[in-house]
């Protein structure tokens, strides 16, 4: 996928190796949007799956609706090229939220889904909220202080290598001001719908951290398991918000340890998986 195609629309990103008869694995990213900061679980994932990951453009400034049909739109074409697979939909924090916007919208699309911090918890913490809304106050030389000033919030530093620090932080920098306002009202206008949520019976995988220093995880992970029929909450005992950053933490292993994944039988005969 070029620059200039993630800049004009939301696209998926698709690793080297393409794995059609895998099933297919849907990232969808935090605030950023850019899907880049997968990268290190993704050689880990492509043990089991078909990876792909949602790169919004940075300007997007599209509602809740329009980002919904995007990634279904997305999704169908993939599975144009492969259509008796079986579909897993992830989001993390931001993408936590898209996830459930967009579960909701196909409920019997996805096998399984995994929530990892989701960011529906945003307006747990009214300090966060009031600030996100007091941001454009912020004089536009600052934005980049402000960044690395919240890098603590966001991970747990001392479990993320220097070289993933630094993507992080160049990450957070390459969004547009006006992008992340945009995001962070959308984040404080979030809401679905729970009878939606209640019809979703396909196995769900909450992730929380429980070192979440800029989000309620682990009490928002337990609201959303009272909510879904079957689901299962993983508390990450050492784990900051951006916890798939950190160097002991391993997605594929998490959802293997969890019996989250098709058998391999399955994978390769494409019959109805267990489950």
């Amino acid at each position: 996928m070029t620059i200039t195609e993630v800049e004009l629309n939301p696209c998926f990103l698709t690793p080297k190796r393409v794995q059609p008869e895998y099933p297919l694995l849907v990232y969808l990213p935090g605030m950023d949007g850019t899907g880049q900061l997968l990268r290190s679980q993704t050689a880990g994932l492509e043990t089991g799956f078909d990876v792909r990951s949602l790169a919004l453009p940075r300007k997007d400034l599209n509602t809740w609706d329009v980002l919904t049909k995007s990634v279904l739109d997305l999704i169908d074409a993939e599975l144009e090229k492969s259509s008796h697979r079986p579909v897993y939909l992830c989001g993390e924090s931001f993408g936590g939220c898209l996830a459930m916007k967009v579960a909701i919208q196909a409920p019997d699309l996805f096998k399984r889904i995994i929530l990892i911090n989701p960011a529906s918890s945003f307006c747990l913490r009214p300090w966060l909220s009031w600030a996100s809304q007091l941001t454009y106050l912020v004089p536009s030389g600052l934005y980049d202080v402000g960044a690395l000033g919240l890098l603590p919030f966001l991970a747990s530093l001392s479990r993320i290598s220097q070289s993933d620090r630094h993507d992080l932080l160049k990450t957070m920098r390459s969004v547009p001001e006006e992008t992340v306002l945009w995001r962070l009202s959308l984040l404080r206008e979030f809401h679905v719908d729970e009878e939606k949520l209640r019809r979703l019976t396909q196995p769900v995988l909450l992730i929380a951290g429980a070192s979440d220093r800029l989000l309620p995880s682990v009490t928002e992970v337990n609201r959303i398991g009272n909510i879904l029929p079957n689901n299962k909450i993983v508390v990450l005992p050492n784990c900051g918000h951006a916890c798939l950053l950190e160097q002991d933490i391993n997605l594929y292993e998490i959802l293997k340890d969890n019996d989250f994944l098709e058998s391999q039988v399955d994978m390769e005969t494409g019959l109805e998986t267990r489950g």
